[in-house]
């Protein structure tokens, strides 16, 4: 599946894009100022992810690219 497939099935699922995931993790703690705190671990934001909105790894693996900044919402 393409990046922006994972971005896709994730809206349809949750109802939230990108930058609601953005402000979610900054609420949570997870960012500072947008960035990624160094402390905080990939597992961190799949567990997160899983709890709160149902996503399996592949696709909370996405959402921790964006927060990362390894990815954003033009990759493929």
């Amino acid at each position: 599946m393409s990046f922006q497939g994972y971005l896709k099935t994730i809206k349809t699922k949750t109802g939230k894009g990108p930058e609601d995931f953005r402000q979610l993790a900054q609420e949570k703690g997870f960012t500072s100022d947008g960035v990624l705190k160094s402390e905080v671990k990939a597992g961190e934001i799949t567990k997160w992810l899983a709890e709160d909105f149902e996503l399996g790894h592949g696709h909370a693996m996405a959402i921790y690219a964006l927060l990362k900044g390894t990815k954003n919402e033009n990759s493929d």
